[in-house]
C-alpha cells in the first residue's frame, strides 16, 4: 500500500493505492481511517479496485459500517472508479444520495476526486 499526498487549495489529501484489495471488511476500513487520521489526513481517496466487492452489496452492511466511521471522524472520503457495472437500483441510488451530501464521493477520476474534497 502506497500514501501519495496531493495538495489543493491548502487541503492535504492522502490517496492510496495498492495492486490488491485493502478493505476486505468493515476493521479494515477503520484502521485504515486510523492510520491517516494520525498521520494529519482527514481527506482520503481510495480506490474502487482495492475495495472487496461486496461493500457494494449493501444487504451485508459493510458499505454502510465503514462509512459511518468515515463520517463520526469527519473524515471525507472519494472512491475513485467506474461504478456503471453496479447495476443494482439500491447501489445507484445510494451512491447518488453519498454523493449529495459530500462527506463520500463516488468519482471517476482522482482529479474529480480531489475536486470534490477541496
Amino acid at each position: 500500500m502506497n500514501i501519495e499526498e496531493h495538495s489543493a487549495s491548502g487541503v492535504k489529501i492522502a490517496e492510496i493505492t495498492s495492486d490488491k484489495i485493502i478493505i476486505n471488511s468493515a476493521e479494515d476500513g477503520l484502521e485504515l481511517l486510523g492510520n491517516l487520521y494520525y498521520q494529519d489526513f482527514d481527506r482520503i481517496i481510495l480506490h474502487e479496485k482495492n475495495i472487496t466487492p461486496e461493500f457494494f452489496e449493501l444487504k451485508n452492511g459493510i458499505a454502510g459500517e465503514i462509512l459511518q466511521k468515515f463520517s463520526n471522524y469527519r473524515v471525507r472520503l472519494a472512491i475513485v472508479g467506474d461504478f456503471s457495472k453496479y447495476t443494482a437500483k439500491s447501489v445507484a441510488d445510494f451512491i447518488y444520495e453519498s454523493n449529495q451530501r459530500r462527506a463520500i464521493n463516488f468519482v471517476d477520476t482522482v482529479d474529480s476526486a480531489i475536486e470534490s474534497l477541496v
